[in-house]
């Protein structure tokens, strides 16, 4: 696999941004190697500055639910283009994607569009604080909400990556008021509420796990959550950033049937744009500036361009549910690609562990179930790096990460997943060379 060109870009990238890219995963640190530099994608497929075409699994981390350039999507905001990039005012289109918001997730009676869904998580726990009058908030170990200072403590994704124990710049004070238990540990949960209910503000989970790799809740965690918050007027958060219209038009809290106070979106509402939101229950948002005193404000906050792409995807999501159930056969696409993956461990006599959740799935280099940061945490990432490389030369498009989400997506096709389990077989057969 040439990477004469990627290679080169990188060298001048890492002169003037900090670790040569914009966000840390995508440095390959955990990998090794060059991380290639993407010219262009269509559908399901990415071409790299080298000319290198690989099968997408990635999805931009999970927004391109539609793929790249999904037609319909790029003409809507070519259309927007032409009338505007940013006005700071109010505009139609962002009133449409609120709406939709509000008639498609369940918690949702009210929305508040931002730029990110780091924004969205940072605003849910300040509203969360600001309506309760308490303090202090739970989070789950090995689940990221973004980067924000209360998130940094025992999170997944790029810090799990990195293997950071703990972020300079935030003060211990803040940190402080940052409470962790392990995932799916209901009884931990309890201990935590028993001790400190009368300062909780919130408990925010991700209703599947996916920045620790795919982790989903275990049976009765989500209806636990929903009833011990409940009982002690602690708001629930579900982070939906990842999940929402992922497993379904109504997100992870319609799949599974339970409804939190609040939801922070992101990713597939923005189409492949910067947009990210939270919502829910029209008490607790009422406590918003202007209506209330909680602040909150952004410039860009929905920015014509995307909330037009979000828009789009939605509207798209939701004519491919009607026509051809997409949810299911995104499910069966899913399990299809599982049970090739599981074929192929039978196979070279390997004990690893697959965890999926609808279209979403990773394989860990660890025997035994993960249910949690530390069963994730002991993979083998090392060997994961070498999968990754030899999945890569074969044309298959991974996160450079064991601790990430492998994404199917409406254009990947049962040929695409054939080419990715041929690819696999035999990187899993090179990884595992003694």
């Amino acid at each position: 696999m040439d990477q004469t060109r990627s290679r080169a870009l990188f060298a001048e990238a890492v002169r003037c941004i900090p670790g040569g890219v914009n966000s840390p995963v995508r440095a390959f640190g955990s990998v090794g190697g060059t991380p290639p530099f993407i010219e262009r994608g269509a559908g399901a497929r990415l071409w790299d500055a080298d000319g290198n075409e690989y099968i997408d699994f990635v999805a931009s981390w999970g927004p391109l639910i539609l793929g790249h350039a999904y037609p319909p999507v790029v003409r809507r905001l070519e259309e927007a283009l032409g009338k505007g990039t940013s006005f700071g005012a109010p505009v139609a289109v962002e009133l449409a994607l609120a709406q939709t918001i509000c008639r498609l997730v369940p918690s949702v009676e009210k929305v508040r569009l931002v730029s990110s869904g780091t924004e969205a998580t940072m605003s849910a726990i300040r509203l969360a604080r600001g309506f309760t009058g308490r303090r202090k908030i739970l989070k789950f170990e090995g689940c990221y909400h973004g980067h924000a200072d209360a998130f940094l403590v025992k999170a997944g994704s790029g810090v799990a990556t990195l293997g950071i124990p703990g972020c300079p710049g935030i003060p211990a004070e803040v940190s402080g008021l940052t409470l962790t238990v392990p995932y799916n540990d209901a009884a931990a949960v309890t201990d935590v509420v028993r001790r400190e209910a009368a300062d909780l503000a919130c408990v925010i989970v991700e209703p599947v796990a996916a920045n620790m790799g795919v982790v989903p809740p275990a049976d009765g965690f989500l209806p636990f959550l929903r009833e011990i918050t409940a009982a002690h007027g602690i708001l629930l958060v579900f982070d939906e950033v990842i999940t929402g219209f992922r497993l379904g038009l109504g997100g992870a809290q319609a799949h599974y049937g339970v409804t939190p106070d609040l939801t922070t979106l992101g990713k597939i509402i923005g189409g492949g744009l910067p947009v990210g939101a939270y919502g829910g229950r029209a008490d607790v948002m009422a406590h918003v500036a202007p209506a209330g005193p909680v602040y909150q404000a952004g410039t860009l906050s929905g920015n014509p361009l995307a909330v037009t792409a979000g828009l789009a995807t939605l509207e798209a999501l939701e004519q491919m549910e009607r026509d051809e159930g997409l949810y299911a056969r995104l499910a069966r696409l899913g399990g299809h690609l599982a049970d090739g993956i599981r074929r192929d461990l039978e196979r070279l006599n390997l004990c690893l562990t697959l965890n999926t959740a609808g279209s979403m799935a990773t394989l860990f280099f660890t025997d035994g179930a993960v249910r949690d940061f530390a069963a994730a945490a002991r993979s083998d990432t090392k060997r994961y790096g070498r999968y990754f490389w030899e999945m890569l030369r074969r044309g298959i498009y991974l996160a450079p990460s064991q601790f990430e989400a492998c994404f199917i997506s409406a254009v990947h096709t049962e040929a695409d997943l054939e080419l990715f389990l041929k690819a696999n077989y035999e990187a899993l057969k090179v990884a595992f060379e003694k």
